[in-house]
């Protein structure tokens, strides 16, 4: 191994624990707090969530192996199972994303038929057809044997090792990155910038209420009315670091690989093999930033996390108290 690819290695093994242990927190936090559970989007997040956990423990281990021993991992059937997971899962995930930027636009343009419009039977309705639109990809690339073990990822992934079906599979591998990757990327932009023009609207509104606040209270201190400007500021700018930390990374972590499996189908076009498994850590890596960008920096996963710290630190400390009290009591002379 060279030193590229012993960094690259070195970056799998942080991408899958990071994404392990966040992806586990998000399905503690869904377990433990019932309102997280009652509420439409935590049935997004928990979808966006297993499918997180089952790419990190099904194919970046493999991805390493494959790395690291520059082999196939296990046999064709065992690559064609792996490789059937990582195209339903990377799809399933994508269109989680495009599902819960639906139910954001939904929540902020229509906030008082919110309720009506998206209900847990609508949540599981469009679950629903996530996983058969990501089913029926991966299986027609599984009947086809375009699944296999693919030298340039290091994965077992979609690969066309025959040169009299290239045609079919070049078709193929254009519509299944268009009905995944492109849809779920035009769906995040459309949803969100509607959203990002109605929050972008609200802040005017509140804008013009506080500069008319500030005009009136003529003894306001100059401190109080500088900080009423900067928390203006910061309002205009907290809607749009959101919108563009969700449409974001989204592209820097699937576009490179999207566009590196296009170029692919042209032979001609030589490809970089060290880039083609930056190109796949990318796609890993969105399973390790999913739960921040969605759930664990939301405030309500924040306070549960804190309600379980301390939930967790107050039972250890009576178990200490406990077993110290019981010491004093066993150290206590009994008389004869």
């Amino acid at each position: 191994m060279d030193t590229a690819e012993v960094i690259l290695s070195m970056l799998v093994v942080v991408i899958i624990i990071v994404s392990l242990l966040s992806n586990v927190l998000v399905l503690i936090c869904f377990l433990y707090n019932p309102e997280i559970r009652k509420q439409v989007p935590g049935l997004f997040n928990l979808n966006l969530t297993f499918c997180n956990l089952l790419l990190t423990v099904s194919n970046m281990p493999l991805t390493l192996v494959g790395l690291v021993s520059k082999a196939q991992p296990g046999g064709d059937g065992f690559c064609q199972i792996v490789g059937f997971l990582e195209t339903f899962l990377s799809t399933n995930s994508m269109l989680s994303m495009a599902a819960l930027s639906i139910d954001r636009w939904i929540a902020v343009v229509f906030p008082l038929r919110y309720h009506s419009k998206m209900r847990h039977k609508d949540a599981a309705f469009v679950l629903g057809y996530t996983w058969t639109h990501s089913m029926s990809f991966s299986t027609v690339a599984t009947c086809l044997s375009w699944v296999g073990y693919h030298r340039l990822y290091a994965s077992c992934t979609l690969s066309n090792p025959r040169a009299s079906s290239r045609t079919q599979f070049v078709i193929f591998t254009v519509f299944f990155h268009s009905f995944s990757f492109l849809l779920s990327f035009i769906v995040l932009c459309v949803t969100y910038l509607k959203v990002l023009k109605v929050a972008r609207f609200h802040c005017k509104r509140i804008d013009v209420i506080t500069m008319q606040t500030l005009v009136l209270l003529v003894d306001i201190h100059p401190s109080v009315r500088q900080r009423c400007l900067e928390e203006q500021k910061r309002r205009r700018q907290r809607a749009t670091k959101k919108i563009s930390t969700f449409i974001g990374t989204f592209m820097i972590c699937f576009a490179p690989y999207v566009i590196t499996r296009i170029v692919e189908l042209f032979p001609a076009v030589p490809i970089n093999p060290h880039w083609g498994i930056v190109s796949k850590c990318l796609v890993y890596s969105k399973a390790a930033c999913d739960p921040f960008v969605y759930s664990l920096l939301r405030h309500q996963y924040k306070k549960t996390c804190t309600d379980i710290i301390n939930r967790l630190l107050k039972r250890s400390s009576l178990n200490a108290s406990g077993r110290g009290h019981e010491n004093q009591v066993n150290s206590i002379p009994t008389a004869e």
